[in-house]
């Protein structure tokens, strides 16, 4: 039997309009998970990212949840709750996607330095500035020299 679902997003605009009419916590191994009653429909809370049923591990998470959205008063079913079952809540790949994120704010940060920096070289009127020739020649001279020195190891 295929349970139906519902989104948070969906949820929230469900909750606004006022269509809502009831909510049910139903305890299972592992935690709590909400089934959400508007209309004739009753639906199953999903995660966002899995689109698995969401299951709440502790039950002050799920109230502050529902009360964020709107939901005030719910039923509770505990027939089925059992604290320690259910799968176990490990997310390895959480720790390096932070790490990677710590990266990325880091050089975000030292990034809008430098253009902080190069802007005010830029706004700054004794800035030598140096002309696009002037940098080709420079150039042309650096490979020539390096190109005689290849040469030169060759030989």
């Amino acid at each position: 039997m295929t349970v139906e679902t519902i989104d948070h997003s969906s949820l929230s605009r469900l909750v606004e309009a006022g269509a809502v009419s009831g909510a049910h916590v139903v305890g299972q191994p592992g935690g709590w998970s909400v089934l959400v009653k508007y209309g004739m429909a009753e639906r199953a809370l999903v995660a966002q990212r899995s689109r698995q049923v969401r299951v709440f591990r502790r039950m002050e998470t799920l109230v502050s949840y529902l009360k964020d959205i709107g939901i005030q008063r719910f039923d509770v079913d505990a027939a089925e709750y059992e604290a320690a079952g259910g799968k176990p809540h490990s997310r390895p790949d959480r720790a390096e996607a932070l790490r990677r994120a710590h990266e990325a704010a880091t050089h975000d940060k030292w990034f809008r330095e430098q253009v902080e920096i190069a802007l005010k070289e830029a706004d700054d009127p004794n800035t030598e500035w140096v002309s696009h020739e002037m940098v080709k020649q420079d150039m042309a001279r650096q490979r020539a020299e390096l190109l005689g020195r290849i040469k030169g190891d060759a030989e």
